[in-house]
């Protein structure tokens, strides 16, 4: 199985974002907490061109805390600012603004040096499909002004948003890139939502789901499914045709593959993530 997605408005976007790069002193990457490295679009590095940048760990609420201090780490031996958030809830959000400024200080140092006014910073937000930056966006702004939706490709231009008068916020459409190396990448972005479910096999990621919960986080998969150790001795398609059957679906495997994904998917079988710090060798 080949998973790819790449319609023409993200390559659209691309040259949008080299094109306003000029435009503003920070990038606010985020990134999905439950799977940090996959969902950063590699691509960014050669289109940032070295531009000061705030990594977002977002819904961090969703991802094994562990996992996230790790990640954290990480990003900073990396040399970037980096903060976990949950859009979704407001959390971590207002410190956003101070973690902007501390990378930043120089910057701003040089212009108070020059006697030049304060003004507001101006930033350019920039992720994956559905990775939550139109949900943060409206939570800075407190209204609802930018486009959100639970499936990849809502938000198709750009948009500048004013965060009371501190940060000016450029939202940006989810931008993939052409061709996925690793398609375990595309496997892991799948299972999350960030590419559309008309793209894959739906029982081929829920059979990748279930092999990593039965790896990483076996007791959270045998409780929400109410399955005893030897189930989880399975091979993983008779486990699934298993929950299948538990779930009332008889022998849809289809609609018990499509209930697995959006458990998972949904935080049902608890906090997970699937990118192991562990096994970047670190």
């Amino acid at each position: 199985m080949t998973i790819q997605w790449y319609p023409g408005h993200m390559a659209k976007a691309k040259r949008q974002v080299s094109e306003k790069l000029q435009f503003v002193d920070i990038v606010f990457e985020l990134v999905d907490g439950r799977l940090p490295i996959s969902s950063r679009n590699p691509m960014l590095d050669q289109i940032l061109q070295g531009k000061p940048r705030l990594v977002l760990i977002n819904k961090a609420d969703l991802a094994d805390p562990s996992q996230t201090k790790q990640w954290e780490t990480y990003f900073n031996k990396q040399g970037f600012a980096v903060l976990a958030i949950n859009s979704q809830d407001n959390k971590g959000s207002k410190s956003i603004l101070p973690k902007a400024k501390e990378a930043l200080v120089e910057k701003l140092q040089r212009e108070q040096q020059k006697g030049l006014k304060p003004r507001a910073i101006r930033a350019m937000v920039i992720g994956i499909p559905n990775v939550g930056k139109s949900t943060l966006l409206n939570r800075l702004a407190g209204k609802k002004k930018a486009k959100t939706g639970n499936s990849p490709g809502v938000t198709k231009g750009q948009q500048w948003i004013r965060y009371k008068n501190d940060l000016e916020l450029l939202d940006t459409p989810g931008i993939l890139w052409p061709k996925f190396e690793d398609q375990e990448i595309g496997k892991k972005l799948a299972l999350t939502g960030a590419i559309k479910e008309q793209l894959f096999h739906q029982d081929d990621i829920a059979l990748y789901g279930l092999d990593f919960f039965i790896q990483f986080y076996p007791e959270q998969l045998a409780k929400r499914y109410q399955l005893t150790q030897e189930d989880l001795q399975l091979p993983s398609p008779d486990l699934l045709m298993l929950i299948t059957q538990k779930q009332g679906f008889q022998e849809d495997y289809e609609k018990g593959s499509q209930r697995v994904i959006h458990d998972i998917r949904d935080g049902k079988l608890g906090k997970y993530t699937l990118d192991r710090y562990e096994e970047m060798g670190e």
